[in-house]
């Protein structure tokens, strides 16, 4: 079993407690639906635009937006990476909202799939690594850790879940989802897609926070604007075996909370700064054209026909006030006619 080394020191005290006042805050407003659709979508770009770009990604933000809207039939690699963890994002935060979610290695090795899909030889979708692993310095190209040995990986990941399940309720969410993200890229269980699998089950765990509003927020942005800082408070140097019974995970969760608070803070000003009326209310039909246009990247009348008893002359009204609060865009004429998310 996992018995991690941590310190409840001053500052992580106080981070997790500034941390509770501003959810605490979140929690007790309501905000506009058009407001929290438009953030949900821009937490999701700036998600995967972030945690791909800290594996090496170049795609810029403004091409992450585009590939995302309009989900070109030919892709290349950087481009896949990002639709996939954008797909990750939907649906794991689809399954967070619906309390379905259950965190064991079959959702490990579910959203591993989805972040590598078409990335890496079949055979390894979703799969624990069968071979052995070894990280090195992109500088210099000499190796500076050695994993786990392929053959104790299970074990080491079922301890892991094993540690997260048993301590849900006993252990602040935030030091759970600390130890989880560091010690899951200490065991490096797959191949290749280490760093954003371990990303996504992280915001999991951190979904226990209580936010209401946790689909709004990317920590995984804070990562991105210091990648050094990064990895070298979430990894560790020399060979696992021998570094193992000394690992101490305090500085790393201080860094993991001084993240999620930097975050909250951008969203909190954000939802300050708008109010509800009317105007800016979406009805579930409204949310429904969305998704659809999420997942196909556009919609027409016929396709919105499907999902909804309301008359023809209604859902045309509903694409109306879509395209009147600046959220979808008209192309194409006559039976030709689609709608797709307008970019900003």
């Amino acid at each position: 079993m996992l018995k991690p080394i941590y310190e409840i020191t001053n500052k992580l005290l106080f981070n997790i407690k500034k941390i509770g006042t501003i959810v605490f805050e979140l929690n007790n407003k309501r905000f506009p639906e058009i407001v929290l659709y438009e953030l949900e979508r821009s937490a999701r770009e700036i998600s995967a635009h972030a945690s791909t770009s800290i594996e090496g990604n170049p795609l810029l933000l403004t091409d992450v937006k585009q590939i995302l809207k309009t989900k070109p039939e030919y892709l290349r690699d950087s481009e896949q990476e990002v639709i996939n963890y954008n797909e990750a994002l939907f649906y794991l935060n689809k399954e967070i909202d619906s309390s379905t979610i259950k965190f064991n290695q079959k959702l490990i090795l579910s959203i591993h799939k989805k972040v590598v899909y078409k990335l890496v030889p079949e055979y390894q979708l979703g799969k624990i690594r069968s071979e052995p692993v070894f990280v090195n310095n992109p500088r210099t190209g000499d190796t500076i850790y050695w994993p786990p040995d392929h053959k104790d990986v299970k074990v080491l990941v079922n301890d892991l879940v094993d540690f997260v399940n048993k301590n849900r309720g006993k252990i602040d969410p935030l030091i759970i989802a600390g130890i989880f993200h560091k010690q899951f890229v200490i065991i490096h269980p797959f191949m290749d897609g280490n760093g954003r699998t371990a990303r996504l089950l992280t915001k999991t765990i951190l979904a226990d926070m209580g936010l209401n509003t946790f689909n709004l927020f990317s920590f995984e942005n804070y990562y991105n604007r210091n990648v050094t800082r990064y990895f070298n408070n979430v990894g560790v140097l020399g060979n696992y075996y021998d570094l193992t019974e000394s690992i101490n995970y305090t500085s790393w969760l201080e860094y993991l909370t001084d993240g999620i608070i930097d975050e909250l803070l951008r969203v909190k000003k954000i939802l300050s700064e708008v109010s509800i009326s009317p105007k800016t209310e979406l009805m579930d039909y409204h949310i429904k054209i969305l998704e659809f246009i999420e997942k196909k990247s556009f919609i027409r009348d016929k396709d919105y026909s499907k999902l909804t008893e309301r008359a023809k002359a209604t859902r045309s009204l509903d694409f109306k006030h879509l395209i009147d609060m600046g959220l979808i865009e008209r192309k194409g004429k006559g039976r030709s006619t689609y709608y797709q998310l307008k970019t900003k």
